[in-house]
């Protein structure tokens, strides 16, 4: 703590205040930094348990291949060797490499249709709900109504709605075979799909429109701007790292989609098959070496995309940039003060 002097009258008068140039720091105290690892240690061995043991089981899992022989006795005997990045190898090799990139391709596919489907819907949503009218409390809780059914049942419910003498053919007036294989399968995933995870992108928008201040809009109307022009000036720009937030859980959400296709087509259909559900498939069939290989590639493909979105296209999942602007606004005028 330093001291500036001040004159007033021929008086020198010492007042205490801060260096200029220099923001005020706090020490940590290593009573702190202990309290603060106690605290976080549940959080740390949940978190170890759930998502770093799992993790390092599979990649251990995908270097070894089930076998079996014959022993000296002539019994048949089973086990597991070790194989390296064989089971990787693999992914792009025959009749396995033609089923990963299947599901691979559908997987993506299914991830940037659904998503940018349920962002459109999901804004003007949000725009829906954020206007004041009569029933506004009733429109919220009706839209929300599609993101509380489980996915199992959803599933199920739209498997009712497509099949061969369903509502979905009584309105199109046709017999289309929605949970065969081919392009109708497709087509009535992403209808589900968009139909329930909608919502959640709307629900996020909508958060950040409530943050608005509404006098923008006010001085917006002032300066003759109408709705449309302040759409796309004032609301989409402030509710941008709301969206891409929202996105961003959405595609992790949707790189790893198994229950909808699973209930609502089934399994071994080659034109939804996911990684998730090819994963389960091999191991179903008790290939756990392979299967552990989809998994890892299915763990960094979503790592990759988080990646982007969060280095790249700057989404701000934690509320770190946030934070640290806060800080840096705080350390500006703090400094301006210790300059007067």
């Amino acid at each position: 703590m330093t001291t500036t002097v001040t004159e007033s009258r021929g008086l020198k008068t010492r007042t205490p205040g801060k260096a200029p140039g220099r923001g005020s720091r706090k020490t940590r105290t290593p009573g702190e930094g202990r309290m603060a690892a106690m605290l976080l240690s549940p959080t740390l061995l949940v978190l170890a348990l759930v998502i770093v043991y799992p993790l390092i089981s599979a990649v251990h899992q995908s270097l070894f291949s089930a076998e079996s022989g014959l022993d000296a006795d002539g019994f048949v005997t089973e086990g597991e060797a070790f194989v390296g990045l064989a089971n990787y190898a693999d992914l792009f090799v025959g009749e396995s490499g033609r089923r990963f990139l299947n599901a691979f391709s559908n997987t993506t596919f299914f991830t940037v249709t659904t998503v940018f489907l349920e962002t459109v819907l999901g804004l003007c949503l949000a725009l829906a709900m954020n206007r004041a009218f009569r029933g506004r409390a009733f429109l919220r809780a009706s839209i929300l109504v599609p993101w509380a059914v489980p996915t199992a049942v959803s599933g199920l419910l739209w498997r009712w709605i497509f099949q061969s003498d369903g509502i979905a053919n009584s309105l199109l007036g046709s017999e289309i075979l929605w949970t065969a294989e081919g392009t109708a399968s497709k087509l009535a995933v992403i209808i589900a799909e968009v139909w329930k995870t909608a919502p959640f992108i709307g629900l996020l928008v909508l958060a950040g429109m409530q943050i608005i201040p509404e006098e923008v809009y006010e001085a917006a109307k002032i300066d003759g701007a109408g709705w449309w022009r302040q759409l796309g000036s004032i609301t989409l720009p402030l509710v941008k790292p709301t969206l891409l937030v929202a996105v961003l859980f959405r595609m992790l959400d949707a790189l790893r989609m198994f229950d909808l296709p699973f209930v609502l087509i089934g399994p071994g259909k080659e034109s939804v098959e996911t990684l998730s559900m090819l994963a389960w498939d091999e191991s179903n069939q008790l290939r756990y070496g392979s299967a552990s290989a989809f998994a890892v590639v299915l763990f960094l493909y979503v790592a990759v995309v988080a990646i982007v979105f969060v280095k790249v296209l700057g989404a701000d999942v934690t509320g770190a940039k946030k934070l640290g602007s806060k800080k840096r606004k705080a350390n500006r005028s703090q400094k301006a003060e210790a300059t007067r």
